[in-house]
C-alpha cells in the first residue's frame, strides 16, 4: 500500500483523532480544488488510487483509512462505528488538511453512508456549514433514504414492492452480519486467501490488512442497524449532489435510488454499466464525471 502511494507522489500522515489516529494520503498541487475521498467496506484508501491517479494534475486528493480499516486506529467498542462518530472522523479530516477551503466529497459504499450523514447535517451542524461544496456518491444511500424507500415501497402498488423486496434480498448480509461470532469466523476463513479474497471482491485490489479490516467492520452493521433510532435530523439537503450507479451492483439495485430526488433537488445522476467496484474497473470514467462536477460547483469564495 504504501508503495503505491508513493508512486503518486503522495504523502501519508497519521492525524490523531478520538478513536486513535487516522491514515491519511494527500496527493496533488495546492491551490486546485480539495477533494475528500471516504472508501467503503471491507475497503482502504488504497481502493481510490486507480481514480485518484487520473486526477492528481486535476484537484488535490485526500483519502483516508476510515476507523478500524488499513493504518487507522479501531474504536474499542461497538458503539465507535456509529455514523456520528465516522462523521467526526470526516471532520478532523477536513479541519486539518483544508482548514480554510471547502472540500468536494466522494464516497463509496460504506463510505457514502457516512458521507450522506455528513451532507445532510452540513445545513445545521456549525462544523460542516460551508464545509462542502458537492458530494459524489457511488453505492451507498444515506441510512435515512434507504429506510424511508422501504417504508413506502412495501405500501406502494407491486412494481415498486417487488423492487423493494428485490433489494431486500439482496440485503440479506444486513441480518447474517448481526449473528455473534459467526460473521468473524467465516471472514476469518474466507480473507484468509487471496484466491478467495479475490472470488469475493470480484478484483485482486485487496490490502494487505483485509481479514482484519472485514472483521473489524462488522462494527458498522451491528451499530448501525438496531435498536431504535433514525436520523434525527433533515433528510434533504440543497448540496450539488452527484449519484454514480454501478447498474451491475450485486449489493444494490439502481431502482432503490428512485426517490432520491424527492430528498436532493440539485441530483445529477449518472448509470454506469459496471459492477460494485467501479472506481476500479471504470477509473477513467468515474475520474471525468468526478473533475466534470467539482470544476462545475466550485467553492464559494468565503471558503
Amino acid at each position: 500500500m504504501a508503495a503505491l502511494d508513493r508512486h503518486f507522489g503522495g504523502v501519508r500522515r497519521l492525524v490523531a483523532s478520538e478513536s486513535g489516529h487516522l491514515n491519511v494520503l494527500e496527493v496533488g498541487e495546492s491551490g486546485t480544488p480539495v477533494v475528500v475521498f471516504v472508501h467503503g467496506y471491507p475497503d482502504t484508501h488504497a481502493v481510490w488510487l486507480p481514480t485518484i491517479a487520473r486526477l492528481v494534475d486535476d484537484v488535490r486528493c485526500l483519502a483516508y483509512d476510515v476507523r478500524g480499516a488499513g493504518e487507522s486506529s479501531a474504536p474499542r467498542t461497538r458503539d465507535g462505528y456509529r455514523v456520528s462518530h465516522l462523521v467526526d472522523d470526516l471532520v478532523t479530516v477536513i479541519d486539518t488538511f483544508s482548514p480554510g477551503r471547502a472540500v468536494h466529497l466522494v464516497a463509496h459504499d460504506w463510505g457514502s453512508v457516512q458521507s450522506w450523514e455528513a451532507v445532510l447535517l452540513a445545513g445545521s451542524d456549525p462544523r460542516l456549514r460551508g464545509r462542502i461544496s458537492s458530494y459524489t456518491t457511488i453505492s451507498g444511500p444515506a441510512l435515512g433514504h434507504f429506510a424511508s424507500w422501504v417504508r413506502s415501497g412495501l405500501k406502494a402498488g407491486w412494481p415498486k414492492r417487488r423492487a423493494v423486496l428485490r433489494q431486500l434480498a439482496h440485503s440479506w448480509y444486513l441480518l447474517g452480519f448481526q449473528v455473534p461470532r459467526v460473521p468473524e469466523l467465516a471472514m476469518r476463513w474466507m480473507l484468509n486467501s487471496p484466491e478467495r479474497v479475490q472470488r469475493l471482491l470480484g478484483s485482486d485490489h485487496a490490502a494487505p490488512t483485509v481479514g482484519t479490516d472485514a472483521v473489524n467492520g462488522l462494527g458498522l452493521y451491528r451499530a448501525n442497524f438496531r435498536g431504535p433510532g433514525g436520523p434525527r435530523h433533515s433528510l434533504r439537503t440543497d448540496l450539488p449532489v452527484q449519484l454514480i450507479v454501478p447498474t451491475q451492483d450485486p449489493f444494490l439495485i439502481p431502482a432503490g435510488y428512485d426517490d432520491l430526488p424527492r430528498w436532493c433537488p440539485n441530483l445529477t445522476r449518472h448509470d454506469v454499466a459496471a459492477g460494485h467496484w467501479v472506481q476500479r474497473s471504470h477509473p477513467e470514467q468515474v475520474a471525468r464525471l468526478i473533475s466534470d462536477f467539482v470544476h462545475a460547483h466550485p467553492a464559494d469564495s468565503s471558503d
